[in-house]
């Protein structure tokens, strides 16, 4: 399921780097939930409506839970694809997954977790890879923090929010089977996410509504791989511990070297490439060790 998840998300970023060629960068955030929403609203019909299951007890928790979890992700995905104009698609989708090495950052700094020797390593490396990412091109370039490395990191803590969010909002669900549970919170969540881009866009971007809807043939697609990849997260996330999802999920980075290379024929550096490697190497080390 994790896997599944993985690779429809690297899959739906990859369509909505392209569609940034024809859509600003709520636009194309925006495909990912407006054209995603009418499918998961049918899923759940089907389950309520066709199959009788009845729908699950909708408490105030999970209101909550799933209302800061669709404003994460698509703060978190509207950064990812204006990070896209700043960095190639591998550099850029690999500084969004550096979650866990925040998470573990604060813990330490702020509410005094332990620091071993094995997650003093795992940072260490996971900042290496972060610097070899970001080194400038060219021989001589010194290192410095840039726009785009906080763009990603912010990314990345948005997605952090978002999956636990979601994750407390299908479990507060109750004994309701996965299916259903994850049916449920999409429906929610993706039209709670298409109205509020929808407005946003009507009221300071207005032509790109037409254009949304006008690329629907791109965009299309967009909502079908993002919906079944929402699906697959949250139903990882429920059937499985969050450690165990997030570090089996690290994989993407490799389909994202791949799909940088054949879909956007970008080069990568072996810089990059190392770096990316060290970076998934640590947070898998830090996901394992906080378990």
């Amino acid at each position: 399921m994790t896997l599944a998840a993985a690779f429809c998300q690297n899959l739906r970023s990859a369509f909505q780097k392209q569609l940034k060629d024809r859509l600003s960068t709520w636009g194309s955030t925006a495909t990912r939930f407006v054209y995603a929403a009418p499918l998961a609203i049918a899923v759940l019909l089907a389950l309520t409506l066709g199959r009788g299951a009845p729908l699950p007890n909708l408490s105030g928790q999970f209101f909550a839970f799933a209302l800061v979890g669709a404003v994460a992700q698509v703060l978190a995905t509207g950064l990812l694809i204006h990070l896209f104009s700043r960095a190639n698609f591998a550099a850029a989708t690999a500084f969004t997954k550096t979650e866990p090495i925040q998470a573990a950052l604060v813990g330490i700094l702020l509410l005094g977790d332990a620091l071993t020797l094995p997650t003093l390593l795992a940072i260490i490396t996971s900042i290496a890879g972060i610097i070899l990412i970001s080194l400038p091109k060219g021989k001589h370039g010194k290192w410095r923090p840039d726009g785009a490395l906080w763009i990603g990191l912010l990314s990345g803590a948005c997605f952090a929010v978002s999956s636990v969010s979601l994750r407390g909002a299908s479990l507060s669900l109750g004994d309701a089977n996965v299916v259903l549970s994850t049916s449920t919170t999409l429906a929610f969540v993706t039209v709670v996410q298409s109205a509020l881009l929808l407005v946003w866009l009507r009221l300071r971007e207005p032509g790109q509504t037409a254009r949304l809807f006008g690329a629907w043939r791109h965009a299309g697609w967009v909502g079908l791989i993002g919906f079944l990849g929402s699906m697959a997260w949250v139903a990882a996330f429920t059937l499985k511990d969050a450690a165990s999802v997030k570090a089996v999920g690290q994989v993407e980075i490799l389909f994202t070297l791949v799909a940088s290379r054949l879909m956007f024929r970008e080069r990568v550096s072996l810089l990059e490439v190392a770096g990316i490697l060290l970076l998934a190497s640590g947070v898998v080390a830090i996901v394992m060790l906080s378990r």
